[in-house]
């Protein structure tokens, strides 16, 4: 899971919620009308979505919910009863106001009215000044549709852009900076138990969100409000994931119009593969395992992201391990069916990262020789390990211990066959060769290896370096280096010969032998 800083899209500013009653009422051609709120003073906040001038008793069922309704009462005066049938007609088609210009028909507000729409909570104005209702009715329509033409712009846009970035075989993180960049707010893609697949937006803003993600991972399964707003993700009527704009500032419906969009991006995104055969699961846990080992980003700032993808972080002990040539699916599957906690992501050098995360109580070493045991049974392989760090109860020290399970698995790689490695690797097994290893960049050990094995080094004399290698690795045993190579001890000799006539070298000498083993060690590490 990336986190992208970034400033928000060239010319983005987030389009103001739709407008209120209040907000109608401050309009400067309403103030000159001397507006008064008579009843449901406290429903003032209700958004307008359409202004209605209506005489009849029965206007409810020429509405359909959220207007504000323009009236002189002239079909009303003298009727209590429809004054009161007017009021609860308006209530029952959820009117978002009644406005009442007084003059001829009504000097003064009708009290039946007033009463009826304070019980049933309608916000009710008069209007002091002769006013002309269709300023009123130009001066709101007009803003109403500049903002749905905005909004189905912004919409437009966004899919726009979203379509050509899958077209160009973008992948999923770049999709979300861009959607963070329109909506002007943190971004986050969840799976259905509500563990953060992917984010974006400004850092500080999403590390915000992480860090109480559990409240706003229980709101995200309720109803909107206060600028979260949600999106499904799926198809064939199945879904598998959310996405969730947190803290956007515009109204809901623009809100929800650029969540749908992005949504439907991110589901085609899916569908066509996204440029990875990676699932989002597998791409989170990579991009912070990833970050963890590189030291670039301060662990105690990935600790809300561990958090919010799942990963057990209160009062734990973390186990970072790191897998050789380790299939991150089998691996997953291993760990599930232990019923262990913990991350698996696979590293830029083809190795497996594996971040246990086990109770106070549990006992680390037991449960990682666990784990390696059935991973060899799970894989078939009886000669695979799993290099390992001491346990950490610290989450800050999480980054050095899964460098250092990547030395020692960098430092076994290709090797556990012929060394009979035990399952379970640690920086304690690996001796010289996890030296040499971490030296193995240094210009002097490149040139001292160069300069041992340069009689072998041609690609005619593969072979020779070989049994040399195993010959080395097993202690100067002929009786096993024969048998690994699947030859005669006579052939083996003649080829120990040829190796000491090329080099010019007596393996016999411990000195010597140890000088060409040192520098097979590092020539086989530069290669790797």
């Amino acid at each position: 899971m990336t986190t992208t800083s970034h400033s928000p899209h060239p010319g983005w500013q987030p389009l103001e919620p739709v407008l209120s009653v209040r907000q109608v009422l401050t309009l400067e051609r309403v103030l000159a009308g001397e507006p008064e709120v008579v009843a449901g003073a406290g429903q003032l906040d209700r958004p307008v979505r359409w202004v209605h001038v209506a005489e009849a008793a029965d206007v409810g069922v020429m509405l359909t919910g959220g207007e504000m309704v323009l009236t002189t009462g002239v079909l009303l005066a003298g009727d209590e009863a429809k004054q009161a049938e007017y009021v609860q007609s308006l209530h029952r088609a959820e009117a978002a106001a009644v406005v009442l210009g007084l003059g001829r028909a009504f000097p003064a507000p009708p009290e039946v009215m007033r009463r009826a729409a304070e019980r049933c909570g309608l916000p009710m104005v008069v209007l002091h000044r002769p006013f002309p209702f269709a300023e009123l009715t130009e001066e709101v329509q007009s803003r109403l549709v500049r903002r749905k033409f905005a909004a189905v712009s912004l919409s437009e846009a966004v899919r726009t852009a979203l379509t050509g970035l899958i077209t160009a075989g973008a992948p999923l993180q770049r999709l979300l900076d861009e959607a963070a960049q329109h909506s002007g707010c943190p971004v986050v893609v969840t799976n259905l138990a509500h563990r953060v697949l992917a984010t974006a937006g400004e850092r500080p803003a999403v590390d915000d969100v992480l860090r109480d993600w559990e409240r706003i991972a229980r709101q995200a399964g309720g109803s909107e409000g206060d600028g979260w707003v949600r999106a499904e993700l799926g198809g064939r009527g199945e879904r598998w994931g959310r996405l969730l704009l947190c803290g956007y500032r515009g109204d809901t419906a623009t809100g929800r119009l650029l969540a749908d969009r992005t949504a439907e991006a991110l589901v085609l995104h899916r569908m066509l593969g996204g440029g990875s055969a990676r699932t989002w699961e597998e791409q989170s846990a990579q991009s912070l395992l990833t970050d963890l080992v590189s030291g670039v980003v301060p662990a105690r700032q990935l600790l809300p992201r561990a958090r919010a993808a799942g990963l057990p972080v209160n009062r734990r002990t973390f186990v970072p391990l790191v897998v050789p040539g380790g299939e991150p699916v089998r691996l997953d599957r291993t760990l599930r069916l232990l019923g262990l906690s913990g991350l698996v992501a696979e590293l830029a050098d083809g190795a497996t990262a594996v971040l246990l995360s086990l109770a106070r109580d549990q006992h680390a070493e037991a449960l990682t020789a666990h784990f390696a045991a059935r991973l060899r049974t799970e894989s078939g392989a009886p000669n695979a390990v799993v290099a390992a760090a001491d346990p950490r109860t610290v989450w800050e020290d999480v980054p050095a211990g899964l460098r250092e399970a990547r030395h020692v698995a960098d430092a076994v790689a290709d090797s556990s066959a012929v060394l009979g490695l035990p399952a379970v690797v640690r920086l304690r097994d690996v001796h010289l060769r996890g030296l040499v290893r971490l030296l193995r960049d240094d210009p002097h050990v490149q040139s001292f290896a160069e300069r041992e094995l340069d009689g072998l080094l041609c690609a005619a004399d593969r072979e020779l370096l070989n049994v040399l290698r195993t010959y080395l690795a097993t202690g100067r045993n002929k009786s096993r280096t024969a048998q690994l190579h699947h030859v005669s001890r006579p052939a083996l000799y003649r080829r120990l010969e040829a190796i000491q006539a090329r080099l010019g070298v007596d393996l016999d000498d411990f000195e010597q032998a140890a000088s060409v083993h040192i520098a097979l060690l590092a020539h086989d590490a530069q290669q790797g």
